[in-house]
This record gives structure tokens, C-alpha cells and sequence, in this order.
């Protein structure tokens, strides 16, 4: 069976994104937000907040 990147409907905590993430690469939900959150405020050339937009938008949701 063929694993597709899908924002989680069971844990999301905005849009799902770092939940579908997680559940991708199968890591604990709370890990990839804590490492996404470090990221997005402590490097300078990784435009976070910009890129979760893009996700959401263009990551299907999980039926």
C-alpha cells in the first residue's frame, strides 16, 4: 500500500499539516511541531510561516 501526504483530521491542531507530516514519516505529532516551531522562529532563511500556508492549501485533507 502507497503512503500519500494528507493533512490529519485526528490531529491537527490548526490545519493538520504538521500532524499529516508526522503521520507521513510516522514521529510523534508533538515533535514535528515542536522542531517545525523551533525552526520557523530560530532560522532565519526558513520562512515558515509562509510554507504551513502553502501546505495547507495545497495538502489534500484525510478522508
Amino acid at each position: 500500500m502507497q503512503k500519500k501526504l494528507t493533512r490529519s483530521t485526528t490531529e491537527s491542531m490548526l490545519c493538520g499539516v504538521c500532524g499529516g507530516l508526522a503521520e507521513y514519516f510516522d514521529f510523534d505529532p508533538t515533535l514535528v511541531r515542536v522542531a517545525y516551531a523551533f525552526l520557523t522562529v530560530f532560522a532565519a532563511g526558513f520562512p515558515g510561516i509562509l510554507l504551513y500556508i502553502i501546505m495547507a492549501i495545497v495538502m489534500p485533507k484525510n478522508q
